[in-house]
């Protein structure tokens, strides 16, 4: 009896470390900032879905950003199909950009071109209302 729960801890603990571990989020900075762009590719996978957004940046250059998203399961529950978004869509992203100021960020929502805010971070929240 001893020797199962023991062999039961170890196997639970050996599948938790590595889940906890892929989902830090300490690439990105804390807070929120926002970002529009032209939408030049979407790839829904697992275990992250991108988006690939053209953005103009202060002096009009267009720059590439990758935004990061929940995978494609978790996206399907909230109606993101692989249709929802194509090359050429305009959209609004509202995300934690990446510490190092790079050029990406993790997606918390999406504003499509037709104006609908979904959250792609996959923890289900509100989205909000000055968006």
């Amino acid at each position: 009896m001893r020797f199962t729960s023991i062999a039961a801890a170890i196997c639970a603990l050996g599948l938790a470390l590595p889940a906890w571990a892929h989902h830090s989020h300490g690439a990105y900075q804390d807070t929120f900032m926002d970002v529009e762009g032209v939408v030049r590719e979407v790839h829904y996978v697992v275990p992250h879905s991108w988006v690939y957004l053209e953005v103009k940046d202060a002096t009009g250059e267009p720059q590439l950003w990758a935004l990061e998203a929940t995978g494609r399961p978790a996206l399907e529950r909230i109606g993101v199909t692989a249709d929802y978004l194509k090359p050429g869509d305009s959209i609004k992203a509202r995300c934690h950009r990446l510490r190092d100021n790079s050029n990406g960020c993790l997606l918390g929502f999406l504003k499509d071109s037709n104006g609908v805010v979904k959250d792609w971070d996959g923890n289900g929240a509100l989205a909000p209302s000055d968006f």
